[in-house]
């Protein structure tokens, strides 16, 4: 028996249905964690990630990279919770002309938290800029490991900063702090060639307060972790 042949109008109208779909994700990607949370993030004097980039880079030279990535995580709930892109923007594009990698941290997916997938998003913007020589720029924004996903996030940090080391001396790296950074989001920064914080909206902590309150049960704010008491 023959096999049966597929008319050209259901072909056209799979095409036509797939594109429209590409198109609904696609969306969903641009709005990271949601119109609510970005509304939040503008509330609190920032930009969202995707935002900053295109701030940064000539216009129209972006070009995205793992657009539709999505974690593994099925621990605590984390099934039912998937974002386009998994809290972070990457890819390249140019500055006056030149070429650079840049990766920009997404603070609405997760408070922007590094899971397995969002580093190896990272790691691969990293490996193709020491490919070609250009510089990396993190825009970091991000309260560190994704605790959720346990030593998985961790493991991806330590790429993060092998590949931090390996670039030193090899290619410009450049961080922005542009909100409060702890953990890894930190130790990443701390091991690149230069660093500008925004102020009034950037931190830098070796660990947050809500951590060092529940160790040692001390009533503690983000200003007594990086500045002076006044005596």
């Amino acid at each position: 028996d023959a096999a049966p042949v597929t008319s050209s109008w259901s072909a056209k109208q799979i095409k036509k249905d797939f594109q429209e779909e590409l198109v609904d994700i696609r969306e969903q990607a641009m709005l990271g964690g949601g119109q609510k949370r970005i509304d939040s993030q503008h509330a609190r004097g920032k930009l969202t990630a995707r935002e900053r980039v295109l701030l940064l880079l000539d216009k129209g030279s972006f070009r995205e990279y793992d657009v539709f990535v999505e974690h593994r995580c099925t621990d605590f709930g984390m099934a039912d919770q998937t974002y386009k892109g998994d809290g972070v923007v990457t890819g390249h594009g140019m500055i006056n002309g030149r070429l650079v990698f840049v990766f920009s941290q997404d603070f609405t997916v997760f408070g922007g938290s590094l899971s397995e997938t969002n580093a190896s998003k990272i790691c691969k913007i990293m490996d193709k800029a020491m490919l070609v020589g250009a510089p990396v720029i993190g825009l970091n924004d991000s309260g560190g490991a994704r605790i959720q996903e346990g030593v998985d996030s961790l493991a991806g940090y330590a790429e993060v900063f092998q590949r931090n080391v390996m670039a030193s001396g090899v290619i410009p790296q450049l961080s922005l702090i542009m909100g409060p950074c702890a953990g890894g989001a930190v130790y990443s920064p701390a091991l690149t060639d230069f660093i500008f914080m925004v102020k009034g909206t950037s931190n830098m902590f070796i660990t947050g307060p809500d951590v060092v309150q529940a160790v040692t049960r001390e009533d503690i704010f983000q200003e007594d972790l990086v500045v002076p008491r006044p005596t």
